[in-house]
């Protein structure tokens, strides 16, 4: 259960600024209980991400989106994914098979996860986002991630370990040294949205899920 400080729409508010401080993205916009982001991107132009799935707020953005003439996402983090699900296919929206997961943990919980041989990390500072990235001796780079630290929230963001080098535990490592450094400035919780595979590895380093993600895309999309 979220607690009265730490709501959903709260918790959606700040993923949303640390997402858009890793990536670059101008702030959002908040109106009709939705935050607009404009990522100017050939397949999605903007992206509106619900605060709220009460279906009448739900209904006008998804209505919103239907009938933008560029590529548009919505982006719905809910406790009621069947009845976001149904709403959006209403509106003629094409809603992804894959639902994604908003997680958190306190940073303190975070276990550690020393880098195995032959592999080597190196964290880096740029601003506010914190990027680690793991190397291997004979192949280069073989994983890597970002946090975005915005007040005392961390927003983990595109976490990848390279096809070649994937089940060694590499995301777990990355993972590791991005919060025991985001904490040195400040940090005291992570956030983040998951994919499905990737729920399976921050369940297993101590992450909650907080509410499932829907996502679907404009007919323009």
């Amino acid at each position: 259960m979220l607690s009265v400080v730490e709501s959903l729409p709260d918790l959606i508010r700040r993923w949303q600024a640390g997402w858009g401080t890793s990536r670059g993205f101008r702030p959002a916009g908040e109106t009709r209980g939705g935050l607009h982001v404009l990522l100017e991107q050939p397949d999605r132009h903007r992206e509106v991400i619900a605060l709220s799935a009460e279906p009448d707020i739900l209904r006008g953005l998804a209505e919103e989106v239907a009938a933008a003439e560029r590529p548009t996402w919505l982006t719905v983090p809910t406790n009621r994914p069947e009845e976001v699900a149904a709403i959006v296919r209403e509106a003629g929206l094409k809603l992804r098979d894959a639902r994604e997961a908003l997680m958190t943990i306190p940073l303190r919980r975070h276990p550690p996860r020393p880098a195995p041989p032959p592999y080597t990390g190196a964290t880096t500072m740029n601003g506010a986002v914190c990027e680690t990235v793991l190397r291997h001796p004979g192949s280069g780079v073989a994983a890597r991630g970002t946090m975005a630290v915005v007040g005392a929230d961390a927003i983990a963001d595109r976490i990848e370990t390279v096809p070649e080098h994937r089940r060694r535990g590499l995301g777990s490592v990355v993972m590791s040294s991005l919060a025991e450094n985001v904490m040195a400035h400040g940090a005291t919780t992570g956030i983040l949205i998951a994919t499905a595979d990737g729920r399976q590895l921050y369940s297993a380093l101590g992450w909650s899920t907080r509410a499932t993600v829907l996502i679907a895309q404009s007919p323009a999309g």
